[in-house]
């Protein structure tokens, strides 16, 4: 069964989905199987097959594997609100068994599963018992690789969520997502974000940027994992 990271950012609209698709193309150059996953997703369009999301069809289509809609995207919900709530409109409430089903079929087909979340650590993801994401890492013993959106306010917004992270999860590192337009002094605030964060940077993405290196990303997998 492939290992599985999480994807998280710190806060909506971040770049999450792009760094994930840029790491699953970035593991298909380095020779691995890699699938990706959205949980949970709000804001979706009709399609002749369900509701579908953008972002997880985006995963879908950077995969390695080709998986089923419902597999790589297990709940999806019309208005692009925050997932519980559109989850309690729906009269939903998100189930983490089937959610693990879904998940293991991907994980025996893949060396490695991006599980990308919705918002940011501390979002609700819809269960009846209201569960954050924070939760469901934890439960499910993902590792976490979080994602930076580098404009004003990222210093504080990253030291932040990666302190929470720490304490709830096993941290891998941060990706820094350059969004345009490039954010004044892009290279002093990520040489401070270096300089303040206690896990290593594991890239940058840049807008057009088409893979990632995974090497760092494979080096901060505990040795068990990563094999």
């Amino acid at each position: 069964m492939g290992q599985s990271i999480f994807v998280t950012g710190t806060d909506t609209e971040c770049g999450k989905t792009q760094v994930t698709c840029a790491l699953l193309r970035g593991y298909a150059d380095a020779g691995k199987t890699a699938v990706g996953m959205k949980p949970v997703a709000s804001g979706a369009v009709k399609t002749a097959d369900g509701w579908h999301n953008d972002d997880a069809l985006a995963l879908q289509a950077a995969s390695a594997i080709r998986a089923d809609y419902d597999t790589v995207n297990p709940y999806c919900f019309e208005p692009a609100i925050a997932p519980e709530l559109a989850a309690r409109d729906a009269s939903v409430a998100v189930d983490r068994q089937r959610v693990a089903a879904a998940h293991a079929q991907l994980a025996s087909a893949a060396d490695r599963v991006l599980v990308e979340g919705a918002g940011g650590w501390h979002v609700g993801v819809g269960a009846a018992d209201g569960a954050q994401w924070r939760d469901w890492v934890a439960a499910f013993n993902w590792p976490v690789v979080l994602v930076v959106g580098m404009r004003l306010g990222c210093l504080n917004h990253a030291q932040l969520s990666a302190e929470v992270i720490a304490r709830d999860a096993h941290l891998l590192g941060w990706v820094a997502n350059v969004m345009p337009p490039a954010m004044p002094r892009l290279d002093d605030n990520l040489a401070l974000l270096q300089q303040r964060l206690q896990t290593p940077c594991l890239g940058v993405l840049a807008p057009g940027g088409a893979c990632m290196q995974v090497a760092a990303l494979e080096a901060a997998l505990p040795v068990h994992a990563s094999k």
